[in-house]
């Protein structure tokens, strides 16, 4: 709609809608830092707050649905510094500008974040995250090894999972601490004495959710350049789904929680017995239909060996079939034969000479024996011989003379 001056007129829905789309485009996914206001957690699991500057200088209206909050590893208060990454949105009704918060993190985790994200260029510089590297793990592992804290309830989690999945697979469990500074250095030495002992087939390296800081362990230099020099391949499940790890990006397999881990390593043993029952009844079904067609050839072959006087009665009135079609053919090649040979010597007699000679011809040649063909051959007083059809004649050239050219008529 416009007006008479030609300016357009927006609908509220629609100009409110415009915005909205203007604002996803412009900023896309943002971060954003400051302090939590008013947070409350509705009964339907959605979060709503306000976020503030640190001198009450300006505020965002945000809302953190159900299931992004069930991801929270902390419990937000008002005044915590946080840092939130989303996307800005207009809340429609009111016509107001909000934020749909994706994930929520303590502010203080900046510093490492900063320091994650250079070790983790670094690291993939060097090549260490590269997936040609990755190695597939095994389809039916007989032993699983699991590097965790015994008291972790990742532990419980795998185990649980595996007894429910796979039961026949047995679990060895390579015991480390998980958090802490005394964890990277015994979470590298679990890694490299499960490898040393090359006793079981694909390795768990997991533990629970939980900040920045509480799975910094699994950011460690050294314990990432342990999972790549690993001889056995490793399934990283640490933290949530939404919590990476350096140790993720090292692993042959990214779990995105420990009973996920378990989950991609052993295979449902009700699918493997269905599988093997298929199998079963496919092999059965393939001996049954071989013993089918070979029982045919045996009662095939049986009542050929039941009447043999009938086989060698077939077999003699063949061969007196193929003796008539041999004795046939042997007289029709050689009436064709001399038929040929009729007509070469039909051929051979039009070209003898005595023939030529009989109708007044004469073969004449000089005293060397040679045929003459022209007069240029002869000169007076050259003596000739002269064949005819019943005799010779001894002559001696007293002139020569050619024939004149021919003319043709004008």
């Amino acid at each position: 709609m416009t007006t008479a001056n030609g300016a357009r007129v927006w609908d509220v829905a629609l100009l409110v809608q415009a915005i909205g789309d203007t604002l996803q485009t412009r900023f896309g996914a943002v971060a954003v830092r400051g302090e939590l206001a008013g947070f409350t957690r509705a009964s339907s699991g959605h979060c709503y707050f306000n976020l503030r500057a640190a001198d009450g200088s300006a505020g965002l209206r945000c809302a953190m649905f159900r299931r992004a909050a069930s991801f929270l590893d902390f419990s937000p208060r008002d005044g915590q510094a946080v840092e939130l990454r989303g996307k800005l949105a207009v809340y429609e009704p009111r016509g107001e500008l909000q934020m749909i918060v994706e994930a929520m993190r303590p502010a203080g985790e900046g510093a490492l974040m900063e320091q994650f994200l250079r070790l983790k260029a670094r690291l993939e510089g060097e090549g260490l995250f590269d997936a040609d590297r990755k190695r597939p793990l095994p389809t039916f592992p007989r032993r699983i090894g699991v590097v965790t804290s015994l008291a972790a309830a990742a532990l419980h989690d795998v185990v649980t999972a595996m007894r429910r999945r796979a039961p026949h697979v047995e679990v060895i469990v390579y015991p480390a601490p998980v958090q802490g500074a005394e964890a990277p250095p015994l979470l590298v030495r679990a890694i490299t004495e499960a490898g040393r002992r090359d006793e079981v087939d694909v390795l768990i390296v997991c533990r629970g959710g939980g900040s920045l800081e509480d799975l910094w362990a699994f950011n460690d230099e050294a314990v990432v350049r342990a999972i790549v020099a690993s001889p056995v391949p490793v399934v990283c499940g640490v933290g949530h789904e939404t919590d990476f790890t350096l140790a993720d990006f090292a692993a042959d397999l990214r779990a995105p929680t420990p009973t996920a881990a378990a989950e991609l390593v052993a295979p449902e043993r009700a699918a493997c017995l269905e599988t093997l029952a298929q199998r079963q009844r496919q092999l059965q079904q393939g001996l049954q239909r071989r013993l089918d067609r070979e029982a045919q050839r045996l009662d095939r072959a049986g009542l050929r060996l039941s009447r043999p006087s009938e086989l060698l009665r077939q077999h003699q009135q063949r061969l007196a079939l193929l003796a008539q079609r041999h004795a046939a053919a042997l007289p029709q090649a050689l009436q064709r034969r001399g038929q040929r040979l009729d007509v070469l010597a039909a051929r051979l007699q039009a070209l003898d000479p005595a023939r030529v000679l009989q109708r007044g011809y004469a073969w004449v040649t000089d005293a060397e024996g040679r045929t003459l063909v022209s007069v240029g051959q002869v000169q007076p007083g050259a003596a000739l011989t002269a064949v005819l059809r019943d005799g010779q004649v001894r002559t001696t050239v007293t002139a020569v003379e050619p024939s004149p050219p021919h003319q043709s008529a004008d």
